[in-house]
C-alpha cells in the first residue's frame, strides 16, 4: 500500500467520524455515478438495437419469438453450465494472481488457457446439439419453426465461448486498474448488431411494409439478424485483446493446471454456484412455458383466425422486461457495488450497526431513482409500446399492458438485490442459496400453473408471476435480515420511501396530464399515430415528469436526493474539493486503516428471477480497486506468494487475518456473522 499521509490533530471523534462517513458516502455515490455513465450508454444503444428488431421482424410476429428464444440460449446456458464458475472461482483467482510481482503472467496464462479449451468444448458440444436444446427449451414448436430456430441457433450458440473470454479478460483488466474498456466494448457490440438490421431493412424491407413469416425466411435473413449478432458479441470481445496486450503481461498458452487450487476453490464455492444453478434453471423453465403463445399465434394466422393479432408472445416480454429493469441497471446496480465494500468493511468489523445504517443507506438513496422510474414506467408505458411496436399499434397496447405489470415491481426488485448484499457481506452464501431455492421453487410450481391459462394471458400471467416474486423475494430476505441485524431500520426506510412515493405519484399525475393533451389515451391520438410521435410524446413528458418529481422531493424534504445528485452537481461546478485516497485519511480523521479497500465482483447469483435474456455485461465489469499498489503484492513466499493459501480456505491471501482481502460470499464457513475464525477483528472464535 501507499504509506499513508501524516495524521493531522484530531478535532474529536464525533467531528471525525462525520468527516469519515461524509466522504465515504460522497466517494461511493461518484463511483456509483461513473459506472452508471458506462451503463447508461450502453443500455441506451441496446434499446435502440431492439427498436431495430421488432422494426425488421415485428414486435408481434413469430420470427421474432423465435430468434429472441435463439438468441437468450447462449447467454443463459453460459451462465448455467460456466457462468457461476467463472464468477465464483476464476475471477477470485485472476484478483490475486495479479499481485504477483509479475502482474500474475504465468498464473493467468495458465487460466486462460484452461478456460478457453474448456469455453471451446463446451460451445462445440451445445451447438452440435442444437436440436436437442432447441426441444428443451421450448414447448409446442411446429416442424416449420422448430427448423428455423435450429438454424438460429447454429448462428447464436457460438456466442457462449466469446461471452466466456469476454468476462475473463474484463477481469483480467480490472485486476490491473483499467476498467474503461470493458465498459464501453458492449457499445461497439450493439452497433454491429445495429449495422447488420440496417442492412436487413435496407435490402428486405420493415416487417410493416413488408412482413416476413416463416415461409417467406431465407438464409439471407438469417446470416444478417443471427449472424451479426453474434459478430457483435465477437467484436465486443475481440476488442479487449488490445488493451490486454498493452499490459504487457507476456500472456501464452501454458498447460499443467496441477495444484494452483481450482478444484478447491470450487468446492468452496459451492453454495455461489449452488445458487446461480438454480436460479437459471428455474428461468429456463418459466422460459420454456413463455414459448407456448407464440405457437398458438401461428396456428391462429394460418387459420386466419383474427385472434392472433392480440397474442403476446416472448418478444413481448422481453422487450418489456429490458425497459422494466432500465431503473435498475442504470443505478441500484452500481450503487450496490460501491456499497458493498462499506457492507464488507462493517461486517469483518463486527459492526452490526455500521452494516445496517449502509444497508438503510443504500435502499434509501436507490429509491429516489427506483421509486421514480416505478411510476414513470407505469405512466409512460403507452408511448413506450407504442415506440417499440414496430409500427404496429395492437403490438404496442401488448407491450404497455406487461409493461405496466412489470413496473410497479421495480423498487422491489433492487431492494432485494441490495439486501442480498448483506448476506455476502457477512461471507455467507449459504441463506442466499435457500432464499433462491425458495423463489425457485414458487416460480416452477407457478409456470406449471400458468400453461393452463388461454393462451393470451400466458405472458401477462408470467409478468404477474415476476411482479410477485420480486415483492416475495423482499419479503423472505427481510425475514433473514432481521435475525441477522436485530431490525432493518424499518420506519425510517418507510418514511423515506412513502414521501418518495407521494413525490412519484404527483409527477405521475402531471405525466398523465400532459399524455390526455397528447392524445395517448386515445386509439387516434398522436402519441399512437407513429413510433417516432411516440417518441416526441416520450421526450415531451419526460422532462415534466422528472421536474415535477424534483420539486415534490424538495417540498417533501427527501434528503436522500442531495445524496444522490451531490457527487454530479460537484462535478457541474467544478469543485476542487479531492476526497482522500484509498487508505490516506481525511483531514481531522482517525488514524488511517491498515487493510486495503476494494470493490469486488458482483455476486448476482440470481436472488431476483432473471427476465432478460441478454447477457448483462455490468455483472462482469465490477473489479478491484486498485489505486493503490498494495505492499504484499511484494512478497515472495511459497508459490510467488501470490497464488491461494488453500490451507487458509476464508482467506484470498491466507495469513489468518493479517490483512486478508475478503472475497465475500465464496468460501467455507457458513455460521453466524461475527464469528469466522479467520476474521478476528471484533468478532468470536467458534469452540
Amino acid at each position: 500500500m501507499s504509506s499513508a499521509k501524516p495524521t493531522p490533530a484530531h478535532s474529536g471523534p464525533a467531528d471525525s467520524g462525520a468527516a469519515n462517513s461524509s466522504a465515504v458516502q460522497s466517494g461511493e455515490v461518484r463511483s456509483s455515478a461513473i459506472m452508471a455513465a458506462g451503463t447508461l450508454v450502453s443500455r441506451f444503444l441496446g434499446f435502440a438495437k431492439t427498436w431495430m428488431l421488432a422494426a425488421a421482424l415485428g414486435l408481434g410476429s413469430t420470427v421474432n419469438d423465435t430468434f429472441i428464444n435463439a438468441n437468450n440460449l447462449p447467454n443463459l446456458i453460459f451462465l448455467l453450465v460456466a457462468g457461476g464458475v467463472f464468477n465464483a472461482v476464476l475471477v477470485p483467482q485472476i484478483i490475486k494472481a495479479s499481485k504477483a510481482p509479475d502482474k500474475g503472467s504465468d498464473y493467468i496464462s495458465r487460466l486462460l488457457t484452461l478456460a478457453v479449451l474448456v469455453l471451446l468444448a463446451l460451445t462445440l458440444a451445445v451447438t452440435l446439439l442444437a436440436p436437442w436444446v432447441i426441444e428443451l427449451t421450448t414447448q409446442g414448436y411446429s416442424p416449420q419453426q422448430k427448423a428455423l430456430a435450429v438454424s438460429f441457433a447454429f448462428w447464436c450458440l457460438p456466442q457462449i465461448f466469446f461471452y466466456g473470454l469476454y468476462a475473463l479478460l474484463t477481469q483480467v483488466l480490472n485486476a490491473h486498474g483499467a476498467f474503461g474498456p470493458a465498459m464501453w466494448a458492449p457499445i461497439l457490440n450493439n452497433i454491429v448488431a445495429i449495422a447488420g438490421l440496417g442492412m436487413f431493412i435496407w435490402a428486405f424491407g420493415a416487417n410493416a411494409a413488408n412482413p416476413h413469416t416463416l415461409d417467406t425466411w431465407n438464409s439471407t435473413q438469417t446470416l444478417l439478424v443471427a449472424g451479426f449478432s453474434t459478430i457483435g458479441v465477437i467484436s465486443q470481445t475481440a476488442i479487449l485483446l488490445i488493451p490486454v496486450f498493452r499490459l504487457r503481461l507476456g500472456l501464452r498458452p501454458r498447460f499443467g493446471w496441477r495444484g494452483v487450487g481450482l478444484g478447491h476453490a470450487a468446492r468452496l464455492s459451492v453454495w455461489t454456484l449452488a445458487t446461480a444453478a438454480v436460479g437459471q434453471l428455474a428461468f429456463l423453465y418459466v422460459m420454456r412455458i413463455a414459448t407456448i403463445p407464440g405457437t398458438e399465434r401461428l396456428r391462429l394466422e394460418q387459420a386466419g383466425d383474427p385472434a392472433a393479432d392480440t397474442m403476446p408472445g416472448n418478444a413481448v416480454l422481453e422487450v418489456a422486461s429490458q425497459l422494466y429493469l432500465l431503473p435498475h441497471s442504470i443505478i441500484a446496480l452500481s450503487l450496490a457495488t460501491v456499497l458493498f465494500n462499506r457492507m464488507t468493511r462493517a461486517s469483518q468489523d463486527g459492526d452490526v450497526a455500521g452494516l445496517r445504517n449502509a444497508l438503510s443507506h443504500g435502499l434509501r438513496t436507490m429509491a429516489v431513482a427506483t421509486v421514480f422510474g416505478a411510476l414513470a414506467l407505469f405512466a409512460l408505458a403507452g408511448p413506450l409500446g407504442m415506440f417499440f411496436s414496430g409500427g404496429v399499434p395492437q403490438d404496442g397496447v401488448m407491450l404497455a399492458q406487461t409493461l405496466t405489470i412489470l413496473a410497479l415491481s421495480t423498487p422491489f426488485m433492487s431492494a432485494n438485490f441490495m439486501m442480498s448484499r448483506v448476506f455476502y457481506a457477512n461471507e455467507d452464501a449459504r441463506t442466499p442459496f435457500f432464499i433462491q431455492l425458495v423463489l425457485a421453487l414458487v416460480n416452477v410450481v407457478a409456470a406449471f400453473s400458468i400453461q393452463f391459462l388461454p393462451f393470451d394471458q400466458i405472458i401477462f400471467a408470467i409478468a404477474i408471476l415476476y411482479t410477485g416474486g420480486n415483492i416475495l423475494s423482499v419479503i423472505v430476505s427481510a425475514v433473514f435480515l432481521r435475525r441477522r441485524l436485530g431490525h432493518l431500520d424499518g420506519p425510517r426506510i418507510a418514511n423515506s420511501y412513502i414521501r418518495m412515493g407521494y413525490a412519484a405519484l404527483g409527477s405521475a399525475l402531471a405525466g398523465a396530464g400532459a399524455l390526455w393533451l397528447m392524445g395517448s389515451y386515445s386509439r387516434d391520438g398522436f402519441a399512437w399515430s407513429t413510433p417516432m410521435a411516440a417518441l416526441v410524446t416520450i421526450i415531451v413528458v419526460g422532462p415534466i415528469m422528472l421536474a415535477a418529481y424534483l420539486l415534490l422531493l424538495k417540498l417533501f424534504r427527501v434528503t436522500e436526493l442531495s445524496d444522490l445528485l451531490q457527487p454530479l452537481l460537484g462535478r457541474l461546478r467544478r469543485k476542487p474539493a479531492p476526497q482522500p485516497a484509498a487508505g490516506e485519511p481525511a483531514e481531522g480523521s482517525a488514524a488511517p486503516r491498515t487493510r486495503p479497500e476494494r470493490a469486488t465482483v458482483s455476486v448476482d447469483t440470481g436472488l431476483i428471477p432473471r427476465i432478460s435474456g441478454e447477457f448483462d455485461a455490468a455483472s462482469f465489469r465490477a473489479g478491484p480497486d486498485l489505486d493503490e499498489e498494495d505492499e504484499r503484492a511484494r512478497r515472495v513466499g511459497p508459490e510467488g506468494g501470490y497464488l491461494p493459501a488453500e490451507d487458509v480456505p476464508s482467506s484470498a491471501e491466507g495469513g489468518l487475518g493479517r490483512g486478508d482481502e475478503p472475497l465475500p460470499g465464496r468460501r467455507t464457513y457458513q455460521g453466524p456473522a461475527g464469528h469466522n475464525p479467520h476474521f478476528p477483528f471484533g468478532g468470536k472464535k467458534k469452540k
